[in-house]
């Protein structure tokens, strides 16, 4: 029987309790166990409640009487944010025990102050059982995601700020190297340079490149064909001379009013001697002010060309930085670089066509990883397929040369808009992956019946396919014979689950992280690897195991958890733990891009400001939910 004395101490805190959220809205047992658990402690004026140098918190603060000042951990080096004071009734030191670190904020007492000080193993203990405590803490966590989110936005809108606008100096916004001619180029010889490099205009210059003069495609006709110029004059007879012409340093709107004064569509941009070193048409200015998706769709459907496509993907690039400034979220720009991508590549299989002939096959173009995902990122290469239907008519290894012969060129020309060829050769262009329906099924289930590593590996790439063009019906029934065969296999999924578990989220239990021991790379996280790999493998292995049909990974998370009885609070959590560190991700490869670098996925821990490393901090703690998930279901 409880000490009258020690009774009369709880409920007098049960009491105070109630008046704050949570606790009024927690159960009676959960809030006894918390009253029971709790010890009053005393701090005097300017004492050091809590700082970082204490190490790993072991204690939830309940404030009790008193005010408690909030400041950044100098000794630690955070970015600083403006102090605060807490009141009582407010709680401290969630993240931190939650993630199982010291703390990055200091606690000072203004004045005389009590605490409620809970133990960690008993902070724990209340999250299992009370789930409004445990959404208390969740939502306190999501907080912390949207001061994130703000904070990565006013950088990102900054850099883009500074990225190219009407203030832009010219030699930012010449696109390619300029062509040219002597004046005494046959006009021949000069229009269908024009045609073969698929440019508007030709800048005409002396031995010297000095600009001496300018023809353009709309001069064809009055200056060309109506008055009947013999093709073999030279192009000077026809040309504008004195091309208006403005040094490299100008900027756009110097160009844009050169233009307006005197009815022109081009200029062209010098270097200090007087040469020719890009041309500046009406259609780069318009650019500069942001092309809409209708304008860079419209683009990629006219496009003639590989090297006209290369040029709608560092629009579809552009507008996808507008899109992360304006707050759109890490999901939504990937699916939107994915979805562009694919209409580029698209147009890459129209334009092939048009010199393979494929006529009366059933097929399917496929994309797998993160393309078939709809995950698409800036930095991206080719990972891609075919299906088709050989028919006992057909000679099954011509058909398959005809089909080889067209992806090569398709996985060329996808090279020269910006999709570089895969390292591993996951291309169509390799006859492993270029395979009728049969086959493709026959090595799905080779795969499932015998779940080896390199079978395993290969589930973490094909399995996650969609089709792209041709026959999308092929790849629908390529899905549901994996389903079958997964369905019917709980070894593979057990397997496919220990493989997920391969790779541990990089949590320390000194430092907040654990980096890259890579000599290259030191004091690094790979977000690729450490980060948004383990939300995809776990997603797969829900999808899979749930007979979901969807490849992307919030859709598997969310209809997976869902038949898996996970709480929409904790799907919630996880798809935005995972969004995040994508979001992480396209900021890193713009700015890596912008230094002139290839865009990789190694961030610097060190170098994110406080709330960053908290929200990556708890989005890497959602991984090991997820996968203390799956070692419970597949007793792992």
């Amino acid at each position: 029987m409880c000490n009258p004395a020690t009774e009369m101490l709880v409920s007098a805190c049960i009491g105070f309790l109630r008046a704050f959220s949570p606790f009024d809205r927690m159960d009676d047992g959960a809030l006894r166990f918390l009253a029971e658990s709790v010890r009053l402690v005393h701090y005097p004026q300017n004492a050091q409640i809590l700082t970082g140098e204490m190490g790993v918190a072991r204690t939830l603060y309940i404030l009790h009487r008193g005010k408690v000042r909030v400041g950044s951990g100098s000794a630690a080096g955070y970015v600083s944010r403006a102090s605060h004071t807490l009141i009582p009734g407010q709680c401290f030191s969630i993240e931190a025990l939650m993630a199982q670190r010291p703390s990055f904020d200091t606690y000072l007492a203004r004045d005389e102050v009590f605490c409620f000080e809970l133990p960690a193993d008993a902070f724990l203990a209340l999250t299992e059982k009370s789930t409004v405590f445990n959404l208390f803490c969740t939502q306190h966590i999501a907080g912390l995601l949207s001061q994130s989110q703000q904070q990565l936005q006013q950088q990102v809108v900054q850099r883009a700020g500074e990225q190219k606008t009407m203030n832009s100096p010219l030699s930012t916004v010449v696109r390619r190297e300029p062509v040219s001619v002597l004046p005494e180029t046959p006009i021949r010889q000069v229009v269908e340079l024009m045609a073969d490099r698929h440019i508007g205009s030709m800048a005409v210059v002396d031995s010297e490149r000095r600009p001496v003069g300018i023809f353009t495609l709309s001069d064809v006709l009055k200056r060309i064909v109506l008055p009947g110029v013999s093709l073999e004059q030279p192009i000077a007879v026809v040309m504008s001379p004195t091309p208006r012409t403005l040094p490299l340093a100008a900027n756009a709107h110097d160009a844009a009013l050169a233009m307006a004064l005197h009815g022109i569509r081009h200029v062209l941009a010098v270097d200090e001697g007087g040469g020719l070193r890009g041309v500046v048409s009406e259609g780069d200015l318009f650019k500069l002010q942001g092309a809409g998706l209708r304008q860079i769709r419209h683009a990629i459907d006219a496009a003639s060309s590989a090297e006209a496509l290369l040029h709608a993907r560092e629009d579809v690039r552009q507008l996808a930085l507008t899109m992360l400034g304006e707050g759109v979220g890490a999901q939504e720009i990937t699916q939107f670089i994915s979805t562009l991508n694919d209409a580029v590549a698209r147009r890459v299989l129209d334009l092939n066509l048009e010199r393979h002939d494929l006529y009366g096959i059933d097929w399917a173009w496929l994309s797998f990883g993160s393309e078939g995902r709809d995950e698409q990122t800036f930095t991206t290469d080719q990972d891609n397929g075919i299906v088709y239907i050989c028919t006992d008519i057909m000679d099954r290894e011509q058909t398959q040369l005809r089909f080889l012969e067209f992806a090569r060129d398709v996985n060329e020309d996808l090279d020269k808009c910006g999709f570089p060829l895969c390292k591993g050769n996951i291309m169509a262009s390799n006859p492993d992956l270029c395979l009728t329906l049969e086959e493709w099924e026959e090595r799905f289930a080779q795969w499932v019946r015998m779940p080896e590593p390199q079978a395993l590996l290969n589930a973490t790439i094909f399995f996650d396919f969609r089709p792209l063009y041709g026959r999308f019906n092929l790849a629908h029934r390529m899905r549901l014979a994996l389903l079958r065969q997964t369905q019917s296999s709980p070894l593979f999924l057990r397997m496919l689950a220990q493989n997920a578990l391969s790779v541990a989220p990089p949590l320390g239990r000194i430092r907040d992280f654990v980096t890259d021991a890579d000599p290259e790379h030191p004091g690094t996280i790979d977000l690729k690897k450490y980060g948004v790999r383990l939300f995809t493998d776990a997603a797969r292995v829900f999808a899979l195991a749930r007979q979901v049909e969807a490849t992307n990974t919030v859709s598997r998370l969310k209809r997976g958890g869902a038949l898996l009885n996970m709480s929409g609070e904790e799907i919630s959590a996880s798809v935005d733990a995972f969004n995040f560190i994508q979001f992480l991700r396209l900021r890193h490869q713009h700015f890596e891009q912008e230094q002139g670098r290839a865009g990789d996925n190694l961030i610097r821990p060190d170098e994110l400001n406080e709330v960053e490393r908290r929200i990556l901090i708890e989005s890497f703690r959602q991984a090991r939910k997820l996968q203390a998930r799956l070692r419970l279901d597949y007793q792992l």
